[in-house]
């Protein structure tokens, strides 16, 4: 019998990361080449603004840590200020304004993540149904694949109505989270659980190193990608194109990252999909070809968001106090996020294209799959089922 209930948990938490993830903090990859040409925006200043969103997700984070009550109000907050920050970048131009408007909306999205995960995740557990997580974390590919099409849809229109029609989706998305969103019971986990938990908070500590790790290691080829593509002059077409794949290519990865977690454990699954992402990220810079970008962009999709799915469920199943360390995970991550797109954009503006960086990044996504590959593997605490994935 098909449980609607869990399966409205499991939606709104989708359209939540849509807005937040897959259009608020993502859009900027698909508006930036137009947006850059239009304003003569270099590489540097791009890093800047794209680091800006990610330090507002350093800060939004921490911020959530400290929500304990009222998950949900958070959330719809959060999605809100998401889609008017998104509209509002296409109302500005000076490099200030889009800085500050980034920084809030890295706010928000990471109060929709943390707070989100926490109130969807634990309200899915409660029905029984923790297979759903997988279509909760495709929300990210989901609203990456909805920002491509809608450039696509848009091509050769000026980038600031590229910003106002991403605003518009996700204030539609987000009152579509406020209808649909049950209110969270709050349940905290049995004495039983917690030490259970306890005694595998030590796999927590690597966890918490490759996470940032692999916030700077994706960070740069998320952020740059389409802009290296139009380095290839094969057409505006062509960017959409590549960051769609990215996004169609997340929406599945979720499930398979999930079913091998189960399989292998959560660690070593997170170990073996930070090498995949490394080749991928590479790819981008040694095969500098639409061949290798289009691998590039497979490997990314199939893999950044599986990463953050196996991370954040590691942190919840095994982690003495889950909220809390999927707060220092984000922050965590949000700290390699920060430090990624500053990085490339000052080693481009010196070296005139992106290859060190890239392959820096490359490296980083090799050490967070040394630092949990040789790590006691956490055994996902739920094997999927086939009534999960109805």
């Amino acid at each position: 019998m098909t449980d609607f209930s869990a399966q409205k948990w499991a939606w709104a938490g989708a359209i939540a990361l849509i807005v937040a993830m897959g259009i608020g903090r993502f859009v900027y990859t698909p508006i930036l080449p137009a947006m850059a040409q239009a304003l003569s925006l270099g590489h540097a200043m791009a890093g800047w603004i794209a680091s800006a969103n990610f330090a507002g997700y350093l800060a939004g984070a921490a911020l959530a840590s400290l929500v304990k009550k009222q998950l949900r109000a958070a959330v719809i907050a959060g999605l809100f200020a998401s889609a008017l920050t998104t509209a509002a970048m296409g109302a500005v131009s000076s490099p200030l304004a889009f800085i500050v408007l980034r920084t809030a909306g890295g706010v928000a999205s990471a109060i929709v993540l943390v707070c989100g995960s926490s109130l969807v995740l634990e309200g899915l557990q409660e029905k029984g149904r923790d297979g759903l997580s997988a279509l909760y974390f495709a929300g990210v590919g989901m609203g990456i694949a909805l920002s491509a099409a809608t450039i696509w849809a848009l091509e050769g229109a000026d980038w600031r109505m590229l910003w106002y029609a991403s605003g518009a989706l996700s204030l539609a998305g987000s009152v579509a989270v406020a209808l649909l969103l049950p209110q969270g019971t709050g349940r905290r986990p049995t004495q039983t659980a917690q030490t259970a938990r306890a005694q595998n908070s030590r796999a927590m500590t690597p966890l918490l190193a490759a996470y940032g790790l692999f916030g700077f290691g994706y960070v740069i080829t998320a952020t740059f990608l389409v802009v290296q593509v139009r380095g290839f002059h094969l057409g505006a077409g062509i960017e959409p194109t590549v960051w769609l794949i990215v996004g169609l290519s997340a929406v599945p990865s979720v499930a398979a990252w999930t079913w091998i977690g189960a399989r292998m454990g959560l660690l070593r699954a997170y170990a073996l999909a930070s090498a995949i992402e490394a080749v991928g990220v590479a790819a981008s810079v040694l095969w500098p070809t639409l061949t290798g970008a289009l691998i590039s962009a497979f490997l990314l999709g199939a893999t950044f968001v599986g990463l953050t799915a196996l991370g954040l469920r590691a942190a919840r199943d095994h982690a003495a106090d889950p909220p809390r360390m999927i707060a220092w995970m984000t922050m965590s991550f949000g700290v390699g996020q920060i430090v990624g797109p500053t990085v490339a954009g000052q080693l481009a503006a010196h070296t005139g294209n992106f290859t060190l960086a890239t392959l820096i990044a490359a490296a980083t996504l090799l050490l967070a799959a040394a630092l949990t590959g040789f790590q006691r593997s956490c055994k996902s605490r739920s094997t999927p089922t086939a009534r999960d994935g109805a």
